[in-house]
């Protein structure tokens, strides 16, 4: 009888988790995207207590960093466990040194990698090869595949290869591409592989483990006499892999029926052009080979499997012998080689080959860029050519060094295909429910079906699209869809922003989740889009999913109503049967966050048939459009900023970056974007405002400001623009307005949350974006023609205070409502035009500097924080490097000025400046008032040490510098170099965003993470306490620490933010940021009041350590929230999912971990209390006794 076939609807990071589960023992992991994935499957299947081959769950261990995870993994293989880990980009390279001890000492680990780019000039958290091209030197055989299913089937070669060869496997697969597209394929099981172990070398590798019963010394040291030799003798392992891959590569296609080899050649017998490539493209390239051989033409392709060990006669005899010209496309770049790495490696194995064909080498893909079948088809054509062109790029258009080929108009490869593009706002859902969706349709039909997801580097808020495919046929299309038949607008503001109908096709279908009435629609249609739609007879409809989900409750989470309108039009499969599995999915999805949830989305799913068709005229036909030209903002902007906003940077030829080769980027261009993207936004009510700046302060966005302008600003206001009179003497016939700005708002409310009113009444309420459009001209008119009045008072007085300087850091792409930006704000209120900011990768430095948009912003002088990224393991080390750098070169304009008082060259008046900046230079006020004078009286002279001191100016003035990182940063992977900086006594501040788990890759748990707190990687809630990090920073004694709450306490966050700053020494400020992986019950439009209620019932603690209170004999530890409510503690874990998660996932153990919780909450204060409570009076010496006898000496 046949086997049954299992299939699955699932990514490649699934698949891969799918059978390296499987095959482990213990899994060692690490948080990074994009692989992160596989190990949080991994997680979860232990946790529910899924077997592994050997009848066991798998141990799961989430280490500190990648370097961590991997010398986990070489422990637990030298220990006779079969370990595997997950990983990617720089994690991969923080692996590389274990990486060499695992091959070197022959251990049979594997690591799956969705490969991805490097930071260099930038980061880029997509895909590409040049991770596991770092890898080539390690020893790791490394093994590649090119679709989901090969990763299913594929994966398993990898980890039986490694247990018979004893060479540890890196099986690597496109990150994003290959991981994070679905696509249905058939599952293998536990059956299916356990078989093909080879059970004679497991028991050796067993037997080979460390144990003290029979022991034996790894790990020595070699000399100059022995240590060649030793790594020689290695070879017939290596050489053996091949063989042992094949003989795996053969059992495996007995058991699937599916064929691979080492290299695998698809295209004519005898075909004279041939393409060498490895990963997703080769999916691609086998399309434009059936395309260019169905017009007659001779072209085939080889898919590299093994790539490490190569083996040459494994290679040759996949490459026809009628082969005459050989293009090998590489997806990584190593700057200055003659080559790239499979290029050069193709080339070698044709060395001295007689009638060996001509060669050439090119680049495609990096970071993700899309690499389409016209794209391929330029790559034959060249192939054509009299001299082919070598060293060449697809998919670019290189103007400066004339590398790139020609970009061809795309080709459509199988029309019978149906395909769909979804517009989406992050965390609207429309990605989870697209994922939802194809997976119906997989599960439910006999169709094909793809799904891939395109974002920006935005948090939620961000721009998403949703690429679907299914269809009769075998989908390999691994790049977007261009020409869709459907395309959902779920964002009413894209119409303007981005070109939403390119490519759809004639006959084809709109839906737009419209604001407006069927009536009204066609008023708020862009001219091109309406000539599009009447042009290419496109069927337009709409419904008011916006309005329809905060009927229901479901705030902006449209993605369920759009997803059955989707269903209603399509038809793809019968509706009834489409809402039936919609339900399911709503239960598999949203069952762990309460019953209440599931009916709201249930009740989703049912108006989602309220679609309504509207009329496309066929005048419309006959509208001219014309481009609007009219644009005042700097070239940069025009040039670069806005196409890569409006979706087109695909299109940027490399000379738009000449000249900042580097990675440098302009400032301030969040302030050019003005999506609009909010449904609702706050407006003033003055009547109720009390001016205290609160809405201003909290505001993570900036998008909300008190504006004081004279009696001249007043009058360019409109006579409807409300103004009231100004409180303060210093403000004195002034008048003072809270002014929004509409466009760039995320409508968060948390200003309408903490606004305390008059008189019961607030000062703000939401009200619709479409109702405010007229009120930004009212914002246009305060920033372009009122003018900053923080001269006028001190800003770092008091909150309200702060809020008169200008935000330095607006606009950002952090999260509606997010906890972590306040406190950067803030920080560039205070401090920015003179602040050095080192920035830990993390949602800090992607919201923080996300090319195009950059939310750090010079002022009214040109001056700003100056803002830069290096990793994620070593940002304090980064920082530490930039105070070093200007403590050696303000020593030098010390040693300068010294020489020019004793010179006699330099007149009275300037000398007295030197000594001046001698004896005042680390103040940071004096010695900024300093800086110009001193420039302008040495300017002009002719004096090598004046011209010195000139070319040193930028170190006049004492800079700010700070450290910004999340606690995944600070609490794991960057601890070490964290506190190694805070050790050294340096003036550097540190601020830690503390969310409680890692925000950036997904929501994973830290250190940080509490007790009983559901995380990914700690499925079943943590177990362990959370670290305080804050006391052991304070052991040390010289280190300024505090543990701040903005929402809980407004006052002692700017406290202790000003005390950190002023502090001669190292400091670190501990922020608790609310973030929207905790799941906040009512919203990340309360994450301020969520502070409030984490410090008022115990949850989190508001304190701060200053070691200069214990030089004037007083304690340096003072605790600032009061005494706890600890009979609210519990309902505080009930409000947010990460807790309540816990109750439905596993009920038996939540009360205990909650319990346990609070008991580590309350231990946590009564050692506060403890130290606040200590006596740091200096004791009185006792005098020694006359004629007594020191024993001690």
């Amino acid at each position: 009888m046949a086997k049954q076939k299992i299939y699955l609807t699932c990514d490649g990071n699934q698949a891969a988790a799918h059978i390296a589960y499987m095959f482990s023992e213990v899994a060692a992991i690490y948080p990074i995207t994009p692989s992160s994935t596989m190990a949080e499957y991994v997680d979860e299947w232990a946790a529910s207590g899924r077997k592994n081959i050997f009848g066991q769950p798998v141990l799961v261990q989430e280490m500190q960093s990648e370097a961590g995870a991997a010398g986990a993994v070489h422990g637990s293989l030298q220990a006779g466990a079969l370990t595997s880990t997950f990983t990617a980009s720089q994690g991969l390279l923080l692996m590389l040194p274990n990486m060499y001890k695992i091959a070197g000492e022959l251990l049979p680990g594997v690591f799956h990698v969705s490969a991805r780019a490097l930071a260099s000039h930038a980061l880029s958290i997509f895909g590409d090869h040049q991770d596991v091209m770092a890898a080539r030197p390690t020893g790791f055989a490394l093994f590649a595949t090119g679709s989901v299913q090969e990763v299913m089937d594929l994966a398993a070669v990898a980890h039986l290869a490694a247990i018979e060869s004893r060479v540890p496997f890196l099986h690597f697969f496109d990150g994003f591409r290959t991981s994070h597209e679905i696509q249905k394929i058939e599952a293998l099981t536990n059956d299916d592989l356990a078989p093909l172990i080879n059970q004679e070398a497991l028991r050796a590798f067993r037997d080979r483990a460390l144990n003290p019963d029979n022991p034996v010394t790894r790990g020595t040291a070699q000399n100059d006499d022995i240590y060649f030799q030793a790594r020689e003798a290695s070879n017939p392992f290596y050489n053996a892999v091949p063989g042992v891959v094949e003989k795996y590569l053969e059992k495996l296609a007995a058991v699937t029926g599916r064929k691979y080899g080492l290299f695998d050649y698809y295209g004519d017998p005898q075909a004279e052009r041939v393409v060498i490539a490895m990963g997703s493209v080769t999916e691609t390239i086998r399309e434009a080979v059936d395309w260019l051989n169905q017009k007659g033409e001779k072209v085939g392709m080889v898919a590299v499997h093994l790539y490490r060990p190569f083996k040459a006669e494994a290679f040759l005899s996949a490459v026809p012998e009628t082969a005459k010209r050989i293009a090998v496309l590489d997806r990584t770049k190593e700057p200055g080689a003659t080559g790239q790495p499979l290029y050069l490696d193709v080339k070698d194995c044709f060395y001295g080959k007689e009638d060996a064909p001509e060669i050439v080498g090119g680049i495609y893909g990096l970071s993700s860029k899309d690499t389409t079948p016209a794209q391929i088809v330029s790559v034959f054509e060249n192939l054509s050519m009299n001299m082919p062109k070598d060293d060449f790029t697809i998919g670019i258009v290189d103007d400066v060094t004339f590398k790139s080929l020609p970009l061809k108009e795309e080709i459509t490869i199988d029309e019978t295909t149906y395909e769909a593009k979804f517009y989406g706002l992050g965390s609207d859902g429309t990605v989870g429910a697209n994922k939802n969706s194809i997976k119906i349709i997989g599960d439910n039909t006999d169709k094909y079906v793809q799904a891939y997801f395109a974002y920006d580097s935005k948090k939620s808020g961000g721009f998403t699209c949703s690429h679907l495919r299914f269809g009769d046929n075998p989908i390999r299309s691994t790049y977007l869809v261009n020409t869709p038949n459907f395309v959902a607008c779920h964002v009413p503001a894209y119409l303007h922003l981005y070109d939403v109908t390119k490519g759809l096709k004639k006959n084809g279908t709109f839906l737009l989740n419209s604001v407006w009435t069927k009536e009204e629609v066609h008023n708020h249609l862009p001219d091109h889009i309406k000539k599009y739609f009447a042009e290419n007879n496109i069927r337009f409809y709409i419904i008011n999913a916006t309005k329809i989900a905060n009927e229901i409750g479901l705030g902006n989470r449209t993605n369920t109503i759009l997803q059955s309108a989707f269903f209603k039009i399509s038809n793809v499969i019968p509706y009834e049967l489409a809402v039936e599995q919609m339900k399911k999915f709503i239960v598999k999805s949203y069952g762990r966050k309460g019953e209440e949830v599931v009916k709201m989305n249930y009740a989703a799913v049912d108006r989602g048939g309220d679609i309504e068709e509207v009329e496309v005229p066929m005048e419309w036909v006959s509208i001219q459009t014309t481009a609007d030209t009219s644009d005042d903002a700097p070239e940069f902007v025009r040039k670069v900023v806005r196409p890569v906003n409006a979706q087109r940077g695909y299109g940027l030829p490399v000379s738009a970056f000449s000249g900042r080769e580097d990675g440098t980027w302009e400032m301030g261009t969040t302030a050019y974007e003005k999506r609009g993207v909010a449904a609702k936004v706050p407006v003033w009510n003055p009547e109720a405002c009390i001016q205290c700046n609160q809405c201003a302060y909290i505001c993570p966005h900036a998008t909300i400001r008190p504006f004081v302008l004279t009696e001249e600003e007043q009058k360019g206001v409109g006579a409807d623009v409300e103004i009231l009179k100004a409180q303060g003497k210093q403000f004195a016939d002034m008048g003072y307005r809270i002014q929004v700005d509409v466009l760039d708002c995320l409508g968060c409310e948390n200003c309408v949350d903490v606004c305390p009113g008059k008189k019961g009444q607030k000062a703000l309420e939401m009200v619709s974006i479409s109702t405010q459009y007229e009120n930004q001209k009212n914002w246009d008119y305060m920033i372009d023609h009122v003018t900053s009045k923080a001269h006028l008072v001190d800003v770092k007085l008091n909150v309200k205070n702060t809020q008169f300087a200008t935000p330095l850091f607006e606009f950002s792409g952090a999260c509606s409502g997010c906890g972590e930006t306040p406190y950067v704000k803030l920080i560039t209120q205070l401090y920015g035009d003179r602040m050095m900011i080192a920035n830990a990768t993390g949602c800090s430095s992607i919201y923080g500097a996300s090319a195009p948009a950059t939310p750090y912003r010079k002022n009214e002088e040109g001056k700003g924080p100056a803002w830069a990224n290096s990793l994620f393991e070593d940002n304090a080390e980064y920082g530490y490097g930039f105070a070093i750098a200007h403590m050696s070169m303000r020593k030098r304009l010390r040693d300068l000025m010294q020489k020019a008082l004793v010179s006699g060259e330099f007149n009275e008046g300037q000398q007295g400046l030197f000594r001046e900046w001698i004896e005042n230079g680390e103040d940071a006020d004096l010695s900024k008032e300093l800086a110009p004078k001193i420039v302008t009286s040495l300017s002009g002279m002719d004096n090598h040490i004046a011209t010195e001191i000139i070319s040193l100016r930028k170190y006049l003035s004492r800079k700010s510098i700070w450290v910004f990182g999340g606690d995944g940063w600070a609490y794991d992977i960057g601890f070490g170099g964290l506190d190694h900086v805070l050790a050294s006594g340096q003036n550097i501040n540190i601020l830690v965003l503390d969310t409680e788990v890692y925000s950036n890759t997904g929501g994973q748990s830290s250190k940080s993470t509490p007790t009983a707190a559901v995380a990914k990687f700690a499925a079943a809630g943590k177990r362990i306490r959370k670290k305080d990090l804050g006391m052991i920073a304070a052991t040390y004694g010289y280190v300024y620490v505090a543990q701040v709450a903005m929402g809980a306490n407004q006052a002692q966050t700017l406290k202790a933010i000003k005390e950190a700053e002023s502090y001669n020494g190292p400091s670190i400020v501990i922020a608790y940021s609310p973030c929207i992986s905790h799941g906040l019950r009512r919203g990340m439009g309360h994450a301020q009041s969520e502070q409030k209620t984490a410090v008022e019932c115990g949850y989190w603690h508001l304190w701060r350590y200053d070691p200069r209170l214990e030089e004037e004999g007083k304690n340096p530890f003072q605790l600032d929230s009061k005494e706890p409510d600890w009979s609210r503690f519990k309902d505080f874990l009930l409000g947010e999912v990460r807790y309540t998660q816990l109750m439905k996932s596993f009920p038996q153990e939540a009360d205990e971990l909650f319990a346990a919780a609070k008991e580590n909450a309350q231990w946590r204060y009564r050692s506060y209390r403890r130290m606040a409570e200590a006596s740091f009076a200096v004791p009185v010496a006792e005098e020694s006794i006359p004629g007594e006898i020191d024993e001690a000496n």
